[in-house]
C-alpha cells in the first residue's frame, strides 16, 4: 500500500535537522484538514510515515515545516522577521500503491524539495 514520509536536511550547517515539527494537511477545495503532526529525529527524518498504508489517500496534500522555530533553537541570529519561518509543501498523491518521499533541503534563505524514493 501506498505511504507518505519525509525529511529535513539543514544545508547551511551540512546536517540533518533534528526538531522541526512538521503538519500534514489533505487539502480539498481550498481548505486544509490535519492528518498527522510529527517532530524530526536525529537523522532529520520522522518516526513513523506521516501517512502509512491503512489511512493513505490519493489526493493533494500539504506539508508545513515549521523552519522559523528550527532556526531559534540552532541559535542563529536571524532578521526579523526571518526570510522563512513556514515553508509549506503543497503536492498531490494520485497512485495508491506507490511511496511517496517529500525531503526538504532547508537553509534560513532558500529551500528545495523534489520527489524522492
Amino acid at each position: 500500500m501506498g505511504r507518505l514520509t519525509t525529511h529535513v536536511l539543514d544545508t547551511a550547517r551540512g546536517c540533518p535537522a533534528s526538531g522541526i515539527k512538521i503538519e500534514l494537511r489533505r487539502v480539498d477545495n481550498g481548505q486544509g484538514d490535519l492528518v498527522a503532526t510529527a517532530i524530526t529525529n536525529a537523522d532529520g527524518r520522522t518516526d513513523a510515515p506521516m501517512l502509512a498504508s491503512d489511512v493513505f489517500h490519493t489526493g493533494c496534500y500539504e506539508l508545513t515545516f515549521f523552519a522559523g522555530d528550527y532556526f531559534d533553537a540552532t541559535g542563529l541570529d536571524l532578521p526579523d522577521p526571518k526570510f522563512l519561518d513556514q515553508v509549506v509543501i503543497r503536492f498531490g498523491l494520485s497512485a495508491q500503491e506507490t511511496h511517496y518521499h517529500v525531503p526538504l533541503l532547508l537553509s534560513p534563505f532558500g529551500y528545495s524539495t523534489y520527489r524522492g524514493s
